[in-house]
């Protein structure tokens, strides 16, 4: 039993991951991550900064996802900011844009095992000088159980988040809404 053993150790080390660690292999292993899986998100901005680029990566075995987010500098005072109550249900669909002239500036959220799912809140910030401008949705920028990097264009802001849970993958997809800001 031991050579057996032994054996097993040599063949992995020379071949790398046995096929388990394969299928929860991490996409990103240099990334840092805002959660762990199935732990809550509570992630807010800098004051005068909002979320430009948003990272993701699932595993199938927690049926979760770990979030990275990234800010730049929006607000050239400081903004008043309010975080809303949670926009969704578990399981359901949800499309949400933040009230008056407002960008996000935080995420939070917390899992459910039972429903392999998240409820989220957002940290909308805005000042009186500034109003959105032209703004659009993208495509839905992920594929079920996919990693996914996203980044607010340039000249945008993001403003909005419509979201879809499938219980066969027990996994969201996701757009993202984004505006120009211009002087009020």
């Amino acid at each position: 039993m031991r050579t057996l053993g032994l054996l097993f150790v040599l063949i992995v080390g020379i071949h790398g991951e046995t096929p388990a660690q394969k299928l929860n292999e991490v996409q990103s292993p240099d990334k840092r991550w805002v959660n762990g899986f199935d732990n809550r998100i509570d992630f807010s901005c800098p004051a005068h900064e909002t979320i430009y680029r948003i990272v993701s990566q699932h595993n199938n075995h927690h049926e979760d996802r770990q979030w990275d987010f990234e800010c730049k500098t929006t607000f050239g005072e400081r903004p008043t900011c309010e975080w809303t109550d949670y926009v969704n249900y578990f399981d359901g669909e949800f499309s949400f844009t933040c009230p008056f002239n407002s960008f996000i500036s935080g995420m939070m959220s917390y899992h459910d095992n039972h429903h392999e799912d998240r409820r989220w809140r957002f940290y909308c910030c805005h000042v009186k000088s500034f109003c959105r401008g032209y703004c659009q949705w993208t495509s839905y920028i992920n594929g079920f159980d996919a990693y996914f990097k996203w980044k607010v264009p340039d000249s945008s802001y993001l403003v909005g988040v419509s979201s879809y849970h499938d219980n066969h993958h027990e996994d969201r997809r996701w757009k993202y809404q984004h505006c120009t800001k211009q002087q009020c």
